[in-house]
């Protein structure tokens, strides 16, 4: 199979984080949708990344959609529990996770519009859902040592994507200095190979 995005996107770096928790093989082809002469529109007409795309052709796109895909592939290391009340806890801790990075990404591409077309109100918007969003997940994880309780799984890998995007592309967000359990998660995260191989590259 083929993972097709980008070295910066949050969302294709918690599919890599997968592939390699789940110890599935893959090439790599890194795309943008913002790069002039993209194919990414050839394999996802919504013109997204990270899309999957599988030996007879088919392609996977929404990196929750993929995710849970490879998470059924092999039963090595199942990150989504199979219980319906922890799996939707795991599923509401990617949501969130997502939603940070999705107002994270609509602050960066409206702070790259010329001056005069940016719209401050959007930014200050889209910047009270980053803060809610890390606040929530700060409370929500309190003194937990894994999101969903005592084991490993998606929510971390989402939750630690979205910390790692805004640690890459919004280093003034003291989000460390100001809920430092989601330090001590992010940083016992970065010790695993999975992460430390896909930190964020310009």
């Amino acid at each position: 199979m083929k993972l097709i995005g980008s070295l910066t996107s949050p969302y294709a770096r918690k599919v890599r984080v997968v592939l390699a928790e789940k110890r599935i093989d893959y090439d790599f082809e890194i795309d943008s949708p913002w790069n002039a002469g993209t194919h990414v529109p050839e394999f996802n007409p919504l013109g997204k990344i990270p899309i999957l795309v599988l030996d007879d052709g088919t392609t996977l796109f929404d990196s929750r959609v993929i995710v849970e895909y490879l998470d059924n592939v092999t039963p090595v290391s199942r990150l989504i529990p199979e219980t319906n009340r922890h799996r939707i806890q795991v599923k509401r801790w990617e949501a969130l996770a997502d939603g940070i990075c999705d107002a994270s990404a609509a602050i960066f591409l409206e702070q790259k519009r010329p001056a005069k077309q940016r719209s401050p109100d959007w930014i200050a918007r889209q910047q009270d859902k980053v803060h809610l969003g890390v606040k929530a997940a700060a409370q929500d994880l309190a003194e937990k040592g894994w999101c969903d309780g005592e084991a490993y799984s998606l929510a971390d890998i989402a939750l630690g994507c979205a910390l790692g995007y805004l640690d890459f592309r919004f280093s003034e967000v003291q989000w460390r200095e100001a809920y430092p359990n989601l330090a001590k998660l992010a940083d016992k995260l970065a010790k695993r190979p999975s992460f430390r191989d896909t930190v964020p590259k310009a």
